[in-house]
């Protein structure tokens, strides 16, 4: 799959992309994660904030319990504070680089996904190695949009990460992740897909993929003829 990937471009001729889009390609969309939804789906923010609002509770009932003065207690709650404060903003600061670094390209020929908050990486899918699509729907149309690549493509998890679609280490998809609009982007990559696989083969080959956390795999597949 090295020759997928760009590393540490510092100059982009074209925002998202590696270089100017030869003639006859045309840019559909782009797009990029939203911090919000990072913080909230990936990073999973809400959570860790839960689990030290649980701490600081167990530490006012251990106190009272232990028979600890109140300004022994109410120094334990202000730590606990301090460090849910600092954990959290990390991850927020995390979100909002990886909403800044990020930019993901749709054309008539391919999807590029440009990403890194330490180093910059460009991942250049051609459409002839996408398989299948799956929209994870995250409420208010947000979402995920995860790509199916054919065999004989492989890509690294680590790398990818968070731009990946979850739990699938051996076969890892890349994924548009915590779109504000992920159907739109769905819609037109399904199309574009569809249409550049008409005009090479005669036959669009998207196929449908698996639902992805209980939702319908979108958009419906329509399988090559033999």
């Amino acid at each position: 799959m090295k020759q997928f990937v760009t590393r540490e471009h510092e100059l982009e001729p074209v925002p998202g992309l590696p270089g100017t889009l030869p003639d006859g390609e045309q840019m559909l969309w782009q797009g990029r994660p939203s911090a919000r939804l990072v913080a909230r789906h990936v990073l999973k923010n809400r959570w860790i904030a839960g689990y030290f609002l649980l701490l600081a509770v167990w530490a006012i009932i251990g106190g009272f319990y232990d028979g600890r003065s109140l300004a022994g207690i109410a120094f334990s709650v202000a730590v606990l504070t301090a460090l849910a404060a600092i954990v959290i903003g990390m991850l927020e600061l995390f979100a909002w680089g990886v909403q800044k670094t990020t930019l993901y390209t749709i054309t008539t020929n391919r999807v590029v996904l440009r990403f890194g908050v330490a180093f910059s990486i460009t991942l250049n899918l051609p459409f002839k190695q996408i398989g299948a699509l799956a929209l994870a729907d995250q409420g208010n149309r947000a979402g995920n949009v995860a790509i199916q690549l054919l065999p004989g493509h492989r890509l690294s998890w680590l790398v990818q990460w968070p731009h990946v679609r979850g739990w699938r280490f051996a076969n890892v998809e890349p994924s548009l992740i915590c779109l504000t609009d992920a159907k739109k982007a769905t819609d037109v990559l399904a199309l574009a897909i569809s249409q550049h696989a008409s005009l090479h083969s005669g036959h669009a080959r998207l196929t449908r993929a698996e639902p992805v956390n209980g939702t319908q795999a979108q958009p419906a597949a329509v399988e090559a003829a033999e």
